[in-house]
């Protein structure tokens, strides 16, 4: 399979400066490695997003993540592979994507101060922003068909 066009953010190379320059700006965020790499890869799943699933899991196997924890992210309410904080940052992962499927807050309060418990605000900024760049990418990629296996560099 092979994508429809080259990826937009490699057409318009101020584009990708920019996508750069906010996952470093995530990476400053000190949110655990592993939590940035399991909301990557519950969105990218939520969204269908081949190549960002793809690229996640390969992502997360390089930070640590565990074959038996990663085949359970679609799952993770009912596996016991995941820590209180990872649960709240999974759900507000969720929330964060699926923002069209629910009526009055995109995000609800519990579900917010669920994850506010976890994480301090910078944790926070960087999740946030981490699952808003994870839903730009599969918004990206599965518009134009980018194949698994392919990257943006």
């Amino acid at each position: 399979m092979n994508a429809r066009m080259k990826n937009p953010a490699l057409v318009l190379p101020d584009a990708m400066k920019g996508i750069q320059n906010i996952l470093s700006a995530v990476h400053q965020g000190d949110a655990p490695r592993q939590i940035l790499e399991l909301v990557h890869l519950r969105a990218s799943q939520i969204n269908g997003c081949g190549a960002c699933v793809y690229g996640g899991i390969a992502s997360a196997k390089k930070a640590g993540e565990t074959d038996e924890r990663l085949h359970q992210v679609a799952a993770w309410r009912e596996a016991p592979f995941f820590s209180d904080a990872e649960r709240a940052a999974l759900a507000l992962a969720e929330a964060a994507t699926r923002i069209a499927d629910r009526s009055g807050k995109a995000v609800p309060d519990e579900i917010w101060d669920e994850a506010a418990d976890h994480f301090d605000e910078k944790q926070l900024s960087a999740i946030i922003l981490m699952v808003a760049m994870t839903n730009f990418f599969n918004r990206v990629n599965t518009t134009i068909e980018e194949p698994a296996g392919t990257t943006w560099g």
